[in-house]
Order: structure tokens, then sequence, then C-alpha cells
């Protein structure tokens, strides 16, 4: 499994980091954050205990459905897709359609390198 690095700054430098990427005035290197978050507070919710569990099991036992995962974890299917779905957005995992139109989530990363700056 990959190393995933993510990066800490107030919404605003966010924004001007993007500007800047946009403009052509910085190229991002290879080993700079993909996942920004806003604060600790924000990452700590999404990477939370439960959150990092549910990773690895989805990294060990690659489930077929959302149901599946739901009955290997005991978590409700409608919990823990929106669960899926906030970590989706922050591309810790990726949703792939698999057979009979079912989404199968994958983890993408299980270790995480966290960069951030005092302000």
């Amino acid at each position: 499994m990959t190393m995933m690095t993510i990066g800490i700054l107030p919404q605003e430098k966010i924004r001007e980091r993007m500007m800047a990427i946009a403009q052509g005035q910085l190229k991002p290197r290879p080993n700079d954050p993909k996942i920004w978050f806003t604060s600790m507070r924000s990452l700590a919710e999404v990477l939370s205990d439960e959150n990092r569990a549910l990773l690895k099991v989805i990294s060990q036992s690659c489930p077929d459905s959302i149901a599946m995962l739901a009955q290997t974890t005991g978590r409700s299917p409608g919990n823990l897709s929106r669960t899926l779905k906030t970590m989706s957005n922050y591309g810790l995992i990726e949703m792939q359609a698999s057979s009979q139109r079912r989404l199968r989530p994958v983890a993408k990363a299980t270790e995480f390198q966290i960069l951030m700056t005092a302000f």
C-alpha cells in the first residue's frame, strides 16, 4: 500500500496555492500533498481511529460491495455509505463500479504522512 501525504493549511492559503499552480507560478513537487485539510480537527474527524480501522479492513478484505463491507464491519450500510462518501471526497478511498452495478470501496492508502506549518 502506498503512503499518502496530507497537508494542513488555512483555506485562504490552500486557495493561494491552487491559484499559483493554475497560473504557472508554482510547480508542485512529486512529494507535495495531494490532499489538503484546513485544520487538525477536520483531519482528525476524517482519519479517526474508527475510519483508519475501516481503511485497514477495506485494504485487507477487498469487499465487492458496501453491503459486504457492512456485514464484515458490523456497521449499518447507511452509516457506512456516508463515511465512505466523505473518505472518497478526500481521496482516501475510491469507489469502483463492480459487477451487478454495485460500488466497491478500494483503499488508496493505509499509511499517511502529515505536513503542516505554524501559521
